[in-house]
């Protein structure tokens, strides 16, 4: 999975760099974007290529809605395509966010709630959102599922309480973006505790940057939005 994601990374973070050139056609870009990172799948064995620096000038030039997601416990990065925003009968609009080889995280006003070719996936959560309202609306109870070896569904069942931190100001690629803190903290059945932190843009309907638990074998994700 890890080797899988770096090379991703490493195609797309070389795409989006290239995107400077890639004119205003959004068909094209599509095809930019994924025709490379194919090229960076079928050179797996090569060595591992370095990621260029990223910047705002290139990431201007991005039409498409992008996230940076992190695994935390091993460093790997990829960035992820928005695949399509949909509703259901829960309050909160959900958007999917994908790479090239189908690993996708599923986000409900910018709280995860699902994950999909990682590994111990998050296969749903409920989570507490507002329709237009980023981020977790509030605490109390929160039911995880995640994926077992038998591929059946483990319940992890959650008591969380939400905090507001204030504002402050954070960067994300030269770029500032006035936001409030939240803090979700949740603790398990048996004791355990999860800490869920979610950087909003109230007015713009936006987290734009969280840590987020996706379960006891993917851990803690960092989710950075590049563009929108």
């Amino acid at each position: 999975m890890n080797a899988r994601l770096r090379i991703l990374l490493a195609g797309l973070g070389a795409l989006l760099l290239a995107a400077c050139s890639g004119g205003t056609d959004r068909p094209t870009l599509h095809a930019q974007l994924f025709g490379a990172v194919r090229d960076e799948i079928a050179a797996r064995t090569a060595p591992e290529v370095q990621r260029p620096p990223l910047t705002r000038a290139a990431l201007d030039t991005v039409e498409l809605a992008a996230i940076e997601v992190t695994l935390e416990q091993s460093g790997t990065q990829a960035y992820l395509f928005e695949q399509l925003v949909r509703r259901d009968d829960a309050p909160g609009r959900i958007t999917v966010w994908r790479t090239e080889d189908d690993v996708t995280l599923a986000l409900r006003e910018g709280v995860l709630i699902a994950t999909r070719g990682l590994g111990g996936d998050l296969l749903s959560s409920a989570v507490q959102v507002e329709t237009g309202r980023p981020g977790p609306a509030g605490g109390g109870a929160h039911v995880m599922h995640v994926a077992a070896r038998d591929n059946k569904a483990v319940p992890i069942r959650l008591a969380c309480d939400l905090e507001d931190l204030g504002a402050t100001t954070i960067t994300i690629v030269e770029r500032a973006h006035p936001v409030r803190h939240l803090r979700e903290t949740c603790e398990t059945v048996d004791g355990a505790r999860v800490v869920n932190d979610y950087w909003v843009e109230t007015r713009g309907g936006l987290v734009w940057q969280s840590r987020q638990w996706a379960g006891p074998t993917i851990g803690y994700l960092r989710i950075r939005q590049l563009t929108r």
